[in-house]
């Protein structure tokens, strides 16, 4: 009787497939340069983007999530919700001339987008003054997950800032 249940344990053991599942990091934490196309609003949908070489990683801010006020405690956007955030791969390197310009240059195309579907979008604002204000933007709990659910996205990014103007 042992046998068979030990042949058995084995044959369930052997016939378990672990799928495909892959998971990649995704850092942009060594990219220092946050980058927008013009200026910053504090009325209106933001957006504001890193690149890493063939990667980029892409915050449209809901609207009117940027104040030019210091914060005791952050602002909180949901993601999708309120706030979107994609991360995109380029068939080669990316400059800020495919986010700004119109119409976009033709290469690098993406080869593959993906949507955040769970997390928050946290801004702190600071001053020295009165008249400049620091916004730091902090990502948590961000969640990738591609079009057929197989590869699920770590995302590592602490923080980082933008700036605005205004009185």
């Amino acid at each position: 009787m042992k046998k068979y249940l030990l042949i058995g344990c084995l044959f369930l053991f052997l016939a378990c497939d672990d799928g495909d599942l892959q998971i990649e990091t995704v850092d942009f934490d060594s990219v220092t340069d946050v980058q927008n196309c013009g200026t910053l609003s504090t009325s209106s949908t933001n957006v504001v983007f890193k690149i890493n070489g063939d990667e980029s990683l892409i915050i449209t801010l809901a609207s009117g999530l940027l104040k030019n006020e210091v914060t005791t405690t952050d602002r909180e956007s949901a993601v999708p919700s309120n706030s979107q955030v994609s991360y995109r791969i380029f068939s080669e390197s990316v400059t800020s001339a495919y986010f700004c310009d119109a119409p976009p240059p033709l290469t690098p195309t993406v080869i593959e987008e993906i949507e955040a579907e769970g997390g928050t979008v946290a801004i702190s604002t600071t001053t020295t003054d009165d008249v400049t204000f620091t916004h730091t933007i902090k990502l948590s709990g961000i969640t990738f997950v591609n079009e057929n659910g197989s590869r699920i996205t770590d995302l590592q990014i602490n923080e980082f800032g933008v700036v605005t103007t205004g009185g």
